[in-house]
This record gives C-alpha cells, sequence and structure tokens, in this order.
C-alpha cells in the first residue's frame, strides 16, 4: 500500500527506478502513456523494430517529442530523456537499465529477449504471456540462476487474478477456483482476423482509431488469449486445469461461487482448486448481466461452520448452499496498471506473479481442415487456436505449443479440431524458444 509514497521518495533523492521497453504496440503505449506522468520512473530507452512507429505513438498518447529526443542510450541515462531505437541488445546490456519490460507479443522473439536481459544482470517484466504460457516455468527458473527477477506484468489478467489467489491464501482461505471472464460462444473458436471486429464490440472504424491489432484481438476472440492466461493462472498458483480444456461455463460477476464450484455440489468443474472461464453470453449469444468479462475473480471456500456463519452475518454474498464465495475485480486495465509491476520489482524485489510449476500447457488445435504444407500462423490468425491441457498430458502426446505454431510447415493434414504435434511440422530446432521448451520438458 506503499507503492507510490516510495516512488515519489526515489524521484526526490534522484534515483528513479530504471527501465527499458522491447516493443511500443498497444500495450507498450498505454504503459507509455502513464510512466510520462511518474517521476519515479526512468524510462532510458525503448526498442521496437520501427522506430518511427514507436515514436508516433509516444507522440499519440501525450510525450513531447523532446523528452524521446536522446540520440544514444547514454545520452538518455545522463540527461534524463529516453532513447527510441532498433537495438534490443544494446538496450538489454546498457548498465543503466535495472528492468527489462519485454512488450512485443512474439513469443519466440521475447525468449531471446528475456535470456538476453537476464545474462547481462536485469530484471524482466515479462508482458508477452505468449511465451510465459509455453515456457514460464523455464524463464523463472533460469531468472533464479541469474540472480534476477521475472515477473508477469500487472494490468494482464493472470497477474490480477495471481493477486486475488494471494489474498485469499494469505487470509487462511482454500482457493476453489480462479480465472478470468471472457465473451464465449463455441463458434468463436474458427473467427479470424476478417470476422473479429463483427463479435468483439468495437466498430472497424472504432479498431482502426485506436490502432488495434486485428490478429492480436482475435487471439482473445477465438479462445486462444484465454487458454493462454489461463495457463499462466495454472503455473503461477498451482491450480489445475481442466483435463479437456476451458468450459466457459456461463455467468456473471454475482453468479461465480455457484458456478465456480465442483459438479458435485452444483457447479461446473472437475474438482476444488481449478482455473476456468466464466462466459458473459449464455449458448444462445444472449448476454448474462454484470457480466465479468473484463476481469478477473478468485471464488474460495468457507470450509468451517464458524467461516459460513461469518459470511451470513456480514451479509457476504454466497453460493447457494452459503459455502463459497468470490471476491473480483471486474476491469483490468491492461498497460495502463503496467506501474504497479516496475514498482514492486523496482522497490520491493517482488514480482507480480512468476511461474512456480508447469500445471497447464496451451496446444496448437487446428481452426479448419489443414493441408500437408500448409504454415501455421500462429496465436490470433487463420489456421490455429490454442487450447489449454494439462501439462503432463500435454507433453506426453507431444503436443506443439501455440507459441511455436507460427511460421512453421505441416508434414501432414490435420483434421478441425485436432490437436497439431511436434511430429507434425517441421520447426526450426536451433531457436532459443525450442531449446527452452525442450529442457523445460526435461525438468517435468
Amino acid at each position: 500500500m506503499n507503492l507510490f509514497s516510495m516512488l515519489n521518495q526515489r524521484a526526490e533523492t534522484g534515483d528513479p527506478i530504471r527501465i527499458g521497453m522491447i516493443g511500443a504496440g498497444k500495450f507498450g503505449t498505454m504503459f507509455l502513456s502513464q510512466i510520462r506522468k511518474l517521476a519515479g520512473i526512468h524510462l532510458i530507452g525503448v526498442a521496437d523494430l520501427s522506430p518511427a512507429n514507436a515514436r508516433s505513438n509516444m507522440e499519440f498518447v501525450g510525450w513531447e517529442p523532446e523528452r524521446f529526443a536522446a540520440t544514444s542510450l547514454d545520452q538518455a541515462a545522463n540527461g534524463g530523456g529516453t532513447h527510441v531505437g532498433d537495438d534490443w541488445q544494446s538496450l538489454v546490456a546498457h548498465p543503466a537499465v535495472d528492468i527489462v519490460i519485454e512488450c512485443t507479443g512474439a513469443p519466440v522473439a521475447a525468449i531471446d529477449h528475456i535470456l538476453g536481459a537476464f545474462e547481462n544482470g536485469k530484471h524482466v517484466i515479462n508482458v508477452t504471456v505468449e511465451a510465459d504460457a509455453f515456457c514460464g516455468y523455464a524463464l523463472a527458473r533460469k531468472a533464479e540462476a541469474a540472480g534476477v527477477i521475472y515477473s508477469m506484468a500487472y494490468g494482464d489478467q493472470p497477474a490480477l487474478t495471481c493477486d486475488l489467489v494471494d489474498w485469499a491464501r494469505t487470509c487462511g482461505f482454500n482457493v476453489t477456483a480462479a480465472g478470468r471472464g471472457h465473451k464465449w460462444l463455441p463458434e468463436f473458436r474458427k473467427s479470424t482476423p476478417e470476422t473479429v471486429w463483427d463479435h468483439w464490440g468495437v466498430t472497424r472504424e472504432a479498431a482502426e482509431r485506436g490502432r488495434l491489432n486485428p490478429k492480436m484481438f482475435n487471439s482473445f476472440l477465438d479462445g486462444s488469449k484465454p487458454a493462454i492466461e489461463s495457463s499462466a493462472i495454472a503455473n503461477a498458483t498451482g491450480l489445475m486445469v481442466p483435463t479437456n480444456g476451458l468450459q466457459f461455463p456461463v455467468g456473471g460477476a454475482e453468479d461465480l461461487a455457484n458456478i465456480m464450484r465442483p459438479k458435485s455440489e452444483g457447479g461446473h468443474l472437475e474438482q476444488k482448486g481449478m482455473v476456468e472461464v466464466a462466459s458473459s453470453l449464455t449458448r444462445d449469444g444472449i448476454p448474462v448481466p454484470y457480466d465479468i468479462r473484463q476481469g478477473v475473480w478468485v471464488v474460495f471456500e468457507g470450509d468451517t461452520d464458524y467461516l459460513r456463519n461469518c459470511f451470513q452475518e456480514y451479509l457476504v454474498r454466497t453460493d447457494d448452499s452459503g459455502r463459497y464465495s468470490s471476491l473480483y475485480k471486474r476491469w483490468h486495465l491492461i498497460g495502463l496498471e503496467l506501474p504497479v509491476s516496475v514498482a514492486s520489482v523496482g522497490l520491493r524485489g517482488e514480482p507480480t506473479g512468476v511461474a512456480r510449476h508447469f500445471n497447464g500447457d496451451v496446444a496448437a488445435i487446428a481452426k479448419r481442415d489443414l493441408a500437408s504444407g500448409e504454415i501455421l500462423d500462429g496465436e490470433g490468425g487463420y489456421t490455429v487456436t490454442g487450447g489449454l491441457r494439462p501439462a503432463k498430458a500435454s507433453v506426453t502426446a507431444g503436443y506443439l505449443p501455440l507459441g511455436l505454431a507460427h511460421n512453421v510447415k505441416l508434414k501432414r493434414a490435420i483434421a478441425d479440431g485436432e490437436p497439431v504435434r511436434f511430429a507434425d511440422v517441421e520447426i526450426d530446432e536451433t531457436t532459443t524458444a525450442y531449446k527452452l521448451r525442450k529442457w523445460m520438458e526435461g525438468l517435468s
């Protein structure tokens, strides 16, 4: 509860948290809009494949051009400004940078960026949750070996869910379930970047005005991102994942205690201690009241008569048995909340969520019948979607993680709805991401 005052103290002493950011897309731009107002954080540099686009985005959210006009990282570090370029290696190696924010959304490249930062003794806040989903446990182990901090990004739903789970457990409650909300119908699984705005809830004009990436937003709609984020939550909290993937039970924020309890007690879970996603639409496409589409939640148990009596005495909203209750945050603000991670890592040395387990994995599932020779286009595209699976089952079956299913060629046809396996694709086994994934599989 003291992060803001601690940031101000760092500003007053002339010793701000010094950060570098790789990638200045939508999430990064939202973050940029906020840190320009926080004197306790100094953005030394931004590395982006298109420095011109990065500069454009910075101006778009209110940065004065002179603030990011530094011609080098050294000049930025010494003069209090920001350098914008395309050299991520120099950024992660610069001695003035304390924390690197990986914000590209490109999981294979993100692995190189993150490990490069570790090798240079930098803490990392990983916004690219796609990378965390398929090898977050390995990244956490590598960070530990390097003596640095690896953290999820606050503002993204996994870190916010971890925060709620931590609250419940620290209070002494057993966590029955945790997760996020989503606008879901089974047919959305086949959505593509061409159709996403027909279902998302914003017009094409509004999407273009906001510089929204249709492929990225489609990864939410088609179920890939809910699977990815649920995997990250499971691996950070130790919760288990559904055997056959997310079931998307229907309900709003006030329905969570009823729907997110075991089937044996009238809910939708295989067992206690699971991740799941609440759908904001009925299967007929009707919006549920007071939905949790953009939020996160935890369901916890009153496992004694005394606790259940306390729920009753203090008018706590529970399920119909009085045994389960929930706490939720109905909105998440994405990159606008990322300064919390920077402050937590930079001031307290504490991650805002980190993979401590390998419970969940996200397999690439065919969106349609795929022919031999087709090129997979990864998350949010036209060929595959993400399916959450227990990690042990996924590794045993040799499923190809969604994070590695980009720009790889199929060696055989895959039927609609079937998982793609490593054996089904021609994949570059020399990449750092591939090697790290296989190393992690050997740990499990």
